[in-house]
């Protein structure tokens, strides 16, 4: 009888620590499978409701200047990535890329941008950079809508500038998605 008390105070925080790292193992399992995550906070909305759909003549959107209002904290590799991210996510997406037609051009300040550092790996290892994004029409110049597109990492296996404009590229994509027609 002695002995169970003793066991079950060694036995408890192994099981503990033994669930802790199998819920971070799932954690980074599922971010490498999902990678980063993108999101949209829209200012001046696209659509006046969410049933309308007025990105429907459109049928090339382009990633335009993205300008550094962070004072320089943006690296060198998040820009050279962005654009390859932003037409792999157009493709997912299904969403239009035919030249010669109407163009809606994404133009943005990087507002935010974050590394995990050693206090945040120690809460959780998020990163994100914002963005304060325009989408005009090409031709005449009318901002058809403006917001907070949000590029966000929380695991480990999804840091570095490569997988923020990855997110990014996701926000971007899904606010075009939302006011295109469904296909």
């Amino acid at each position: 009888m002695n002995r169970l008390p003793k066991l079950l105070a060694l036995a408890l925080p192994a099981c503990l620590a033994a669930s802790g790292c199998t819920g971070t193992i799932l954690r980074e399992g599922a971010g490498v499978a999902l990678g980063a995550k993108g999101i949209v906070a829209p200012i001046q909305p696209l659509a006046a409701s969410k049933s309308d759909r007025p990105l429907g003549d459109y049928t090339r959107f382009e990633l335009g200047a993205m300008e550094d209002d962070t004072g320089g904290k943006v690296p060198a590799d998040f820009y050279a990535a962005l654009p390859r991210e932003f037409q792999e996510e157009l493709a997912r997406k299904k969403l239009p890329d035919e030249a010669g037609g109407k163009t809606a051009v994404l133009r943005g300040r990087i507002i935010h941008y974050e590394d995990a550092s050693t206090l945040l790996s120690v809460l959780g290892p998020m990163e994100e950079v914002i963005c304060r994004t325009e989408l005009v029409d090409k031709d005449s110049g009318k901002v058809l809508g403006v917001a907070n597109c949000v590029g966000r990492t929380t695991e480990n296996v999804n840091r570095g500038a490569r997988k923020k404009a990855d997110g990014l590229a996701k926000a971007f994509a899904a606010w075009i998605e939302s006011a295109y027609p469904r296909r």
